[in-house]
């Protein structure tokens, strides 16, 4: 009975951090359309460092109440994934900028093999056939409902592979740090916002006026623009938190899988707010594939063999035992 019932803890957990991420991710990108599109804010990086500001603001707050415990990150690590993700999100920005909306939704939609493929590498993961054949039907119907005209050059197609293999890299390291040493999504949310924060606020005014050709301190902020960045950065901190509670529970390929469910959202809730323009047959039937690909992603993956790290025989004598444990240690080190 006892262990049902942690069964059924842990999936009501995992229904909520999801949800939560679901909320904030697809609130954020709404508030962000209004600001950027409608408002002509379109300093992207300059934004994402204000939202790691403000998230710095929070984690700094709870540590001094007491709520975020005092722990441990190497600088070397901590340094390692800021530069995933800031390149993640350097990466984003200008592959938008560069690439058709056809080859960006591509460039996306490949994050989900190069995750599955450091899964299968670094943490020496095996899939079952239906697990595979499920992320396939996902990336299908999503390709159907998203990828329109696709075109592309040299320039794009480097942004782009820099921005998905720093993205899958970022998310899979998420993951890595929080088991390697036993931290907390406010932990690590703690030891990495700041340092994104001030990199991001240094960068950003000269990549955006590069991309852009407009000074972020020369924009004339109305009261309802500031009232949306404002908005922005407050959701902001749930997205960042909620991403790190979701990958330490799911690992970065259930992210990316489920992540697709957002793309849907996103799309479902355009067509509501912002007119039916581009709803189509195609569009319909790619969201109903993506959907089927999901639910047949998470019953596969949960079965017995779905998707399972492949335990290695490690040898009984103890002077094994030790330097096995340590070639891992040093291979860590290197990832």
């Amino acid at each position: 009975m006892g262990g049902t019932s942690k069964t059924d803890q842990k999936a009501a957990l995992d229904i909520a951090s999801w949800l939560f991420n679901v909320v904030t991710s697809v609130g954020i990108i709404l508030v962000n359309k209004a600001l950027m599109a409608t408002y002509g804010f379109s300093f992207a990086t300059t934004l994402t460092g204000l939202h790691f500001g403000t998230t710095t603001l929070l984690t700094t707050f709870l540590t001094w109440l007491g709520y975020i415990q005092p722990s441990q990150l190497p600088w070397p690590d901590l340094l390692k994934f800021v530069l995933f993700a800031n390149f993640s999100i350097v990466g984003m920005n200008v592959s938008l900028m560069w690439n058709s909306v056809g080859f960006y939704q591509i460039a996306k939609l490949s994050m989900i093999p190069v995750s599955c493929l450091l899964e299968v590498v670094l943490d020496k993961v095996r899939y079952s056939r239906d697990t595979k054949l499920s992320i396939l039907l996902v990336l299908a119907g999503v390709a159907v409902c998203t990828v329109t005209d696709v075109s592309v050059n040299l320039n794009g197609f480097l942004a782009a592979a820099i921005a998905v293999w720093s993205t899958a890299l970022q998310q899979y390291y998420v993951h890595h740090l929080q088991r390697k040493y036993s931290l907390g999504s406010f932990n690590l949310l703690a030891h990495t916002a700041p340092v994104q924060a001030a990199s991001l606020l240094l960068v950003g005014p000269f990549l955006d006026y590069w991309l852009t050709n407009q000074r972020v301190d020369a924009f004339n902020f109305s009261f309802v623009s500031l009232f949306f960045l404002i908005l922005s950065c407050s959701i902001a901190v749930g997205t960042n938190l909620s991403q790190f509670i979701c990958i330490g529970r799911f690992t970065a390929v259930s992210f990316q899988v489920l992540g697709h469910m957002k793309t849907i959202l996103v799309l479902v809730l355009g067509f509501t707010f912002f007119g039916k323009e581009g709803l189509n047959m195609q569009v319909v039937l790619g969201m109903l594939i993506a959907i089927l690909g999901m639910i047949w992603y998470g019953n596969a993956s949960s079965k017995p063999g779905g998707k399972e790290r492949r335990s290695l025989s490690i040898p009984i004598t103890k002077a094994h035992k030790l330097s096995s444990l340590s070639e891992t240690a040093e291979s860590d080190e290197k990832v």
